[in-house]
């Protein structure tokens, strides 16, 4: 008998967890490293598990045998089909399991289940739109580096790209390359040894600098300002007439918000829940459809 349900939001650099009694009431969240499974299978579980342990702590409960929980999960990485049978098949017993893209537990959470259309942008980026008939589509989310525009990973690769041509004098530099040269080392051999270890992940982690630096530096800036015409682009893709209703998700959404289009910007309503609750929103329908068809 399933006691309880969870909610999974896990992303390139990090996971969100949340505890809900089977009735619906919540009692604890967590949240820990990254679990999208570009990191791994065995890495993904690990974190999941972990901070299902955390969630039931924080609650102050014995977290009970795997067969009586029941989890929801929005995972980075399932378009890859690859991993998520992979992801699926390592399940060490869990009552249930209802696994989708991050992208859409987070437009489920978003818009309540209802019509919509999101952008998530934090260390990738992806559109995802439900249309009145039922049917959605997604937009980019095609996977750093190739894709992903808009997100940490991207905007870190610029960065880190603009300092290296600074420390070659093929550029002119300022503050913005010098915080990214010192982040990844400070001399050329150090700098060259982070970019060999350097993940999806570690090249989010230039994004605050870009930030940071974009009212000041001309190079900076430009990256932030491609970053909002990419999630403009995206917007567009999503729902050409613009006639419904977008959320912008993710870490990222608020601080790249003052370099999108006004007339986007005047279309963006709050999110109702994040892709925790949309990922609980996904296993009570899956649990839905299985008690109809029993």
């Amino acid at each position: 008998m399933i006691a309880y349900h969870i909610g999974v939001d896990g992303g390139g650099s990090g996971t969100r967890v949340r505890l809900e009694q089977a009735g619906g009431q919540l009692l604890a969240q967590a949240q820990g490293g990254p679990s999208g499974l570009a990191h791994g299978v065995g890495p993904a579980w690990d974190t999941i598990n972990s901070l299902v342990a955390q969630a039931f702590g924080e609650a102050g409960l014995a977290q009970p045998p795997l067969a009586q929980l029941a989890l929801g999960l929005g995972l980075a990485g399932v378009h890859n089909q690859q991993w998520a049978d992979s992801f699926v098949s390592h399940d060490p017993g869990y009552g249930a399991l209802a696994l989708a893209s991050d992208a859409l537990t987070t437009m489920l959470g978003a818009h309540g289940g209802r019509p919509g259309a999101i952008i998530a942008i934090g260390t990738g980026s992806v559109g995802e739109v439900l249309q009145a008939d039922g049917t959605r589509r997604e937009v980019g989310g095609w996977g750093f580096p190739s894709g992903d525009e808009a997100g940490g990973a991207w905007m870190g690769l610029r960065a880190i790209a603009h300092a290296q041509q600074v420390m070659d004098g093929r550029l002119a530099g300022g503050a913005f390359a010098t915080a990214v040269i010192k982040a990844c080392g400070g001399q050329r051999h150090a700098v060259q040894d982070w970019l060999a270890a350097a993940t999806q992940t570690t090249y989010a982690t230039l994004a605050p600098l870009v930030l940071q630096h974009a009212g000041s530096d001309a190079a900076a800036r430009a990256i932030a300002q491609e970053a909002g015409r990419q999630i403009a682009l995206m917007a567009s893709a999503l729902d050409p007439a613009g006639t419904l209703s977008l959320a912008l998700c993710g870490g990222l959404a608020a601080p790249l918000s003052p370099y999108l289009p006004a007339e986007l910007l005047q279309r963006v309503l709050p999110a109702q829940g994040d892709s925790a609750s949309g990922a609980l929103h996904l296993l009570r329908q899956q649990l839905s459809l299985q008690k109809e068809n029993t």
